[in-house]
């Protein structure tokens, strides 16, 4: 699957995950609304469970918030450990930003909370104002798809990624009661048991599955939030890329199923499939639409019924509490998140990926503000009054949509102005840079060819000898930089640039060298794995380090910036060529190109004198 198949894929899913908490929201409203007292009692019901003895009791509200928000906390967890193993915030370059974002964001607000709520008795509920809800700022991105640039989206999530993490924290270690010492022996061994299961390399998700209920049974009658349990048997669970080794083992299996096909033989390939793929990834797939059509919505249909009459609005809004949450969900994520990239370049830890404006971190900052499942899971754990719980929820409701309404005017102006702004030519978004780019010749060369391309498609071997010409034609007056285009097609692996990145890692000239071996190979078909890897060896790179550095993803990253580069300006055919540094549109012809650098060049032409 191309990768903007997947993008669209993944842009459906997010919308479809929002409306579903949209509509369960309005349902829960409405129940709450057109029958009051059947709502509070249905979610009140109590629900046991015994065995034997032992008897587990709560009431069907405490099991959605306690029982089922784990699965929740549980599937964040899980996108948080390979998002720091593996993912954007592998990298601290690319996390930094972000993790300051996220800090501010949660920091400002709830100063700005305690601030406004400092003579009330609800100064401690600050926890519901730290929170943004990922899957309604994601929804609300996918209903502008294509028009966002690709870098807001994954600043945003990495945001809400870091996000979640502090109001995971925030809920085990400040809205914790009463905690009783031998429950919280029991979980810390039961802890114990999973992180040696992990060490042993036990790949059945089955056996982390039943340690993760004794987990949350001990963290639960502990008095510590059930949340906890979810977050720490996360982290504990391993996550890797598949290793090529094991692929391979899986591909035998699966051959030796196809000859024979017997109970014995297709369990084996089935287990080696399943060993060679890291349970993270498993349980991220299972769990994936299980939280976001059925968890998630749930939990909004048993928190979000508030009754709303002119006497619950009246008293909500001249309650200090609610103000505090609209005020701080609003203002304090603006103020926060607006701060946080200044902040950054002072302590020179990062910067905002290029491409994105003043404009784009408005419209982040203010789709931030929306903090809904988290911010009202804190209610019932900050607040006990039932009048005070009621002002929050509305609190919590109108800062959310405030926030919703406001950042999806900021991003449709942004999207307008985008547009409306585009230059006739297109223009690189990252300025080449020596120390990032691959460059052959001076990077103070007066001329500066960029190509976005891939590898053994139609015209990558046909560009490869017009570049060539031109470098010829120029010599050290011309500079030439190759980056990264999405492959389109199914000439190349997916992770060709990945394999060319890792070698380059050992010694930039084998990028060039394998680059050409690669379009070498590519004249006689399609590339594969193997090829790729024969031209990394036949160029002198150690395969060892260039397999490992593949299998952990260690340039994925750096891939991925070319990637989003190449969105962002719209890029769709291999090649594309810069011309300092704006797009070429004429043919795929060394005497055109030719043509076109000459045009730009600032000092005469000796050649043509």
């Amino acid at each position: 699957m191309t990768r903007s198949n997947r993008i669209r894929r993944m842009i459906a899913s997010d919308a479809a995950g929002a409306i579903a908490l949209v509509m369960a929201t309005a349902v829960a409203l409405l129940w709450a609304n057109l029958a009051p007292a059947g709502y509070d009692a249905f979610w009140h019901t109590p629900v046991s469970i015994a065995v034997g003895d032992a008897r587990l009791e709560l009431s069907l509200l405490h099991w959605i918030n306690d029982g089922v928000m784990t699965i929740f906390f549980f599937l964040v967890s899980l996108e948080v450990k390979k998002e720091f193993v593996l993912g954007e915030l592998h990298d601290w370059r690319h996390a930094s930003v972000s993790v300051l974002m996220a800090a501010f964001g949660m920091l400002v607000p709830a100063l700005l909370f305690v601030l406004i709520t400092w003579n009330s008795p609800y100064a401690a509920a600050w926890g519901v104002v730290i929170s943004t809800d990922t899957a309604f700022v994601l929804g609300l991105l996918a209903v502008f798809g294509r028009l966002v640039p690709p870098q807001l989206r994954v600043l945003l999530l990495a945001l809400a990624v870091v996000d979640d993490i502090g109001a995971i924290l925030v809920i085990a270690f400040v809205y914790t009661d009463a905690v009783d010492l031998g429950w919280v022996a029991a979980a810390l061994c039961v802890t114990a048991v999973v992180y040696a299961a992990q060490r042993m390399r036990v790949w059945r998700g089955t056996v982390y599955v039943g340690l993760g209920i004794l987990l949350w049974v001990a963290v639960v009658s502990s008095g510590i939030h059930a949340s906890i349990a979810g977050v720490v048997l996360a982290l504990l669970l391993p996550v890797f890329p598949p290793h090529r080794e094991h692929v391979g083992r899986t591909e035998d299996l699966a051959q030796g199923f196809r000859r024979s096909p017997t109970a014995a033989k297709g369990k084996a390939a089935a287990e080696g499939i399943l060993s060679s793929i890291s349970v993270n990834d498993r349980l991220q797939l299972q769990l994936a639409r299980t939280v976001t059509y059925v968890v998630v919505p749930l939990f909004a249909l048993a928190n979000a019924g508030v009754r709303i009459t002119p006497e619950s609005l009246a008293h909500a809004f001249g309650s200090v509490l609610a103000w505090g949450i609209v005020v701080s969900l609003v203002g304090g994520k603006l103020i926060g998140i607006l701060v946080a990239p200044r902040v950054a370049r002072l302590l020179r830890v990062g910067a905002v990926p290029p491409g994105l404006k003043g404009r784009h971190l408005l419209s982040a900052a203010l789709l931030s503000g929306i903090g809904f499942t988290i911010s009202l899971l804190i209610v019932n754990l900050a607040i006990d009054d039932p009048v005070a719980q009621a002002d929050a929820r509305i609190g919590v409701l109108t800062g959310s949509i405030l926030a919703a309404v406001l950042g999806a005017v900021a991003l449709g102006l942004t999207t307008r102005f985008d547009a409306a702004h585009r230059p006739e030519r297109t223009e690189l978004t990252r300025p080449v840079d020596p120390d990032r780019d691959h460059v052959l010749g001076s990077p103070d060369a007066p001329l500066v060819l960029v190509e976005y391309g891939t590898f053994g498609e139609y015209d990558d071997l046909a560009a490869e000898d017009v570049v060539a010409n031109v470098r010829e034609r120029f010599g050290d007056d011309l500079a030439f930089v190759f980056r990264y285009l999405a492959p389109g097609s199914d000439f190349a692996p997916e992770r060709t640039p990945e394999a060319l990145e890792a070698a380059s890692a050992q010694d930039p000239a084998l990028f060039w060298a394998m680059r050409t071996e690669l379009n070498r190979l590519s004249e006689r078909g399609p590339l594969d794995d193997q090829q790729v890897l024969q031209a990394a060896a036949a160029v002198g790179a150690s395969l060892p380090r260039l397999e490992e550095d593949l299998r952990r993803s260690t340039f994925h990253n750096r891939v991925d910036e070319d990637f989003q580069d190449a969105d962002a300006m719209g890029l769709t055919t291999a090649p594309t060529f810069f011309v300092n540094g704006v797009a070429y549109a004429g043919p795929l012809q060394a005497g055109a190109l030719i043509a076109a650098l000459s045009a730009v060049r600032p000092v005469p032409d000796r050649e043509a004198s």
